[in-house]
């Protein structure tokens, strides 16, 4: 690690440090200070913290572990999350800070290097890390959790917890660290400067593929939260407006207003959404803005391709800031409401489910399908292509890269826990209620089943029929409590989609509904009271819809340069790896949308909610592209001379790999499970001539989706084989050679900076002391002129 010399200074007359202080202040041959050292400082205050925080973290695991037959809080699920981050964050991540990264802020970062105003520009860590969290976090840790907790809370919360301390937040930093000292190169690009042009050929190819996937799975989520529901679709659109006019006040009228900006934006959103409640009880409007989910595809696609082709700062930047805004501030109030309402949880540890395949949620059993499910709560690929090539383009110092990297990835890991807390405090005769198809109800019911019954009748006789338990050990029920009153069965289900302003909550699969649901209820209980259901519940629905359309746009645009630079590689069709050229980016974003877009109406069309047979192929995909970034991880710890330190990231690559292909090989050739075995029961359905009408056309759309997932799980599990081939043959080659250090690397050479700024979400003291001398040292000042 090369370090800036220091030369003989003096700080600013005001500012006055320690003699460990001053040692551990970073200056350039100019004396301007430009960082500190990173140091675990020890006292007594301290000491005794942490070992209270560990006995809490150890005490909170123990009631979940433990705990059989008996209600127990959802406040534990908190108290251990926020515990396990705590620890894991203080020392763990910073372990691998100081081992692999070594992050040194004497050496300038890509943005400090490059500074062009556009793609390269410092952002306030505080900013940026708002900007990356809202990137990364689409609708993965709020449908994975709530989809999984059919299996019941242990193995998810397990899951949720460990494998972000130890491989989804790992990922997301080390695939930003070694982005940002590459000058914020992409996935791609890093893969073929590292491994070669065939393995960034296969990752590349990859991305685009894996790209579309998840934003038509990230789409359908939100399409079956909006369906028939004008309410929704209403506030949502209207998010639109919103943001045009938030981008044209502070560009316009009012620039750099952030506080009025921000304040327009929030009371709009709430107008939108107390609008959306007046829609919806019009008789004449509301049928305008009631959309089944064939035109909310139509609707969707075209506005993605409008905000991936319009100026970034008239509608992605506000809606994203927007959208920022929402997540943390709605996190924090879902917090409050869980400690106050105090839900007790319904799910018991391990249901009967988690020992069979055939969950209605999802199928497949626990060991791999749980894991792939819960996905982008825990560990999500798709992170790696935001970790490189956008994020490390706008760092300001490399000390900054764990608080944004790692911290940012907790704070979607903690998302997806209250989304777990939302799924297993309400009633789970319910929760299934909401998360079977028709198809499934339908089988599920047998002989109970009744054409002329309601949809709620019939789900009322699908949930007595199931071998399911509550944590008491008692049969589960459907059941719900409004005003005061405890109703069971089919009336359960109307007075919950009463409460909550809607006309039906049967087969609102997805988990999206679900989760609104329990958000209704943890704010209802401070927030309004039972009146308040309906308005929190449209508000829930809003908030992970703009969740999904911050991650669509920004998968979109990504999917559009992995286009442009995939064609460029072409000799006459060069003209499209430059961003700058128009025609290509309309053209590129066509190809985007397009491919997603087919996808999500072939999603749509599936008689079993599309949602059973997206989430394996959404949740292989994203996960073997993990495989990929920990591979490209590990060529780069190993051709750097940090061998030693290669465990860290071998160890979850190994486990994704084991998940990864497990999952796929099932999917593949499993006669249940397969989808291949499940095209051939479909084509000979369709064959037997007893299918006719609706029954027929939902057979063949089932058949098309049967063929496209399979073909793709075979795609999947070729190319990455092929990529960890490559990389494995990499590493080998690199230990055999001894080729080891960072000049053998496509690792920028080491360039002195001159900018400070602190680490932290809060600065320190003395990094305030040291901000304070930067502003007024005579070399900034000569600097500025």
């Amino acid at each position: 690690m090369t370090t800036a010399t220091p030369a003989a200074s003096q700080p600013a007359p005001d500012t006055a440090y320690t003699a460990d202080e001053e040692a551990r202040i970073i200056r350039n041959s100019s004396g301007l200070p430009v960082g500190i050292k990173p140091k675990m400082v020890w006292t007594w205050p301290k000491a005794l913290l942490w070992a209270a925080i560990a006995i809490v973290c150890a005490l909170a695991w123990s009631v979940l572990a433990i705990a059989r037959g008996e209600q127990i809080s959802a406040i534990w699920f908190v108290v251990v999350a926020l515990s396990s981050y705590a620890i894991a964050y203080r020392f763990y991540a910073y372990y691998i800070q100081i081992k692999i990264m070594r992050t040194d802020d004497a050496n300038a970062t890509a943005a400090e290097r490059v500074q062009d105003g556009a793609n390269f520009e410092r952002a306030d860590r505080r900013v940026l890390f708002g900007q990356h969290f809202a990137a990364i976090s689409g609708a993965g840790p709020l449908v994975g959790p709530i989809l999984a907790a059919q299996m019941g809370y242990l193995p998810s919360v397990l899951w949720i917890i460990l494998g972000v301390i130890f491989a989804g937040a790992v990922q997301d930093m080390l695939m930003l660290w070694i982005s940002a000292k590459r000058r914020g190169r992409s996935f791609g690009q890093m893969a073929t400067d590292e491994m070669g042009k065939v393995g960034g050929l296969i990752i590349s190819v990859f991305l685009v593929v894996v790209t579309a996937i998840a934003m038509a799975f990230l789409a359908l989520v939100a399409i079956k939260a909006m369906a028939s529901s004008p309410w929704a679709v209403f506030s949502l659109g209207m998010t639109i407006p919103i943001a045009l006019i938030m981008g044209c006040y502070e560009r316009f009228l009012r620039p750099g207003r952030v506080i009025e900006t921000t304040i327009l934006g929030f009371v709009l959103l709430v107008l939108a959404i107390v609008g959306g409640g007046m829609i919806a009880a019009n008789p004449v409007l509301a049928p305008i803005f009631t959309l089944n989910a064939k035109q909310l595809v139509v609707a969707l696609v075209l506005y993605s391709f409008a905000a991936a082709a319009l100026p970034h700062w008239l509608l992605v930047t506000p809606r994203d800031y927007l959208s920022t805004l929402m997540k943390i501030g709605t996190l924090a109030l879902l917090v409050i409401g869980v400690v106050i309402a105090n839900p007790q949880v319904q799910v018991p540890a391990l249901t009967t489910l988690a020992s069979r395949s055939n969950g209605p949620t999802f199928s497949g059993n626990l060991f791999p399908f749980l894991f792939i499910t819960i996905a982008c709560g825990a560990l999500s690929g798709f992170h790696g292509a935001v970790s490189s090539g956008l994020t490390p383009k706008a760092i300001e110092k490399e000390n900054q890269i764990r608080m944004i990297g790692y911290g940012s990835m907790l704070v979607e890991s903690f998302t997806a826990i209250i989304a777990l807390i939302a799924a297993i405090t309400i009633s789970q005769g319910v929760y299934f209620s909401m998360n079977m198809s028709p198809a499934q109800i339908e089988a599920t019911a047998g002989s109970a089943y009744s054409a002329s019954a309601s949809p709620e009748q019939n789900a009322a006789a699908a949930v007595s029929r199931m071998d399911v338990q509550n944590i008491e050990g008692q049969r589960m029920r459907v059941e719900w409590q409004s005003g005061g009153t405890v109703v069971t069965g089919a009336e359960a289900l109307d007075a919950a989609a009463h409460d909550v302003g809607e006309e039906t909550l049967v087969s609102r699969t997805g988990g999206a509904t679900t989760f609104a649901i329990g958000m209704a209820n943890f704010l209802k209980s401070y927030l309004g009271g039972e009146g308040s259901m309906a308005f929190w519940y449209h508000f829930a629905i809003m908030f992970e819809a703009l969740f999904i359309l911050t991650t669509v746009d920004n998968g979109t645009r990504v999917a559009r340069y992995q286009i442009g630079d995939l064609l460029g590689n072409v000799r006459k069709l060069r003209k499209f790896a430059d961003p700058t050229w128009r025609p290509g980016n309309l053209i590129t974003t066509f190809i985007a949308t397009a491919l997603w877009g087919t996808m999500l109406y072939m999603g749509v069309s599936d008689a079993n909610g599309g949602i059973n047979a997206m989430v394996p192929i959404f949740g292989i995909s994203n996960q073997l592209l993990s495989a990929g970034c920990f591979m490209l991880v590990t060529v780069c710890v190993v051709k750097a001379g940090l061998g030693r330190y290669a465990w860290i990231p071998v160890v979850p690559l190994v486990w994704d790999v084991a998940v990864t292909f497990t999952a796929d090989f099932e999917k593949i050739f499993d006669p249940q499970l397969g989808y291949f075995a499940t095209a051939s029961s479909l084509r000979a359905s369709i064959d037997s001539g007893q299918l006719e009408g609706e029954a027929l056309a939902n057979a063949y759309a089932s058949l098309s989706n049967a063929y496209l997932d399979g073909v793709l799980s075979v795609f999947f599990l070729v190319m990455m084989a092929a990529f960890l081939a490559v990389g494995v043959k990499t590493v080998v080659s690199t230990v055999r050679t001894r080729a080891y250090g960072d000049h053998l690397t496509s690792q920028e050479p080491f360039l002195e900076s001159n900018w400070f700024a602190p680490s932290g979400l809060i600065a320190t003291r003395l990094e305030r002391k040291v901000q304070h001398e930067f502003e007024h040292h005579p070399a900034r000042r000569a600097e500025l002129g």
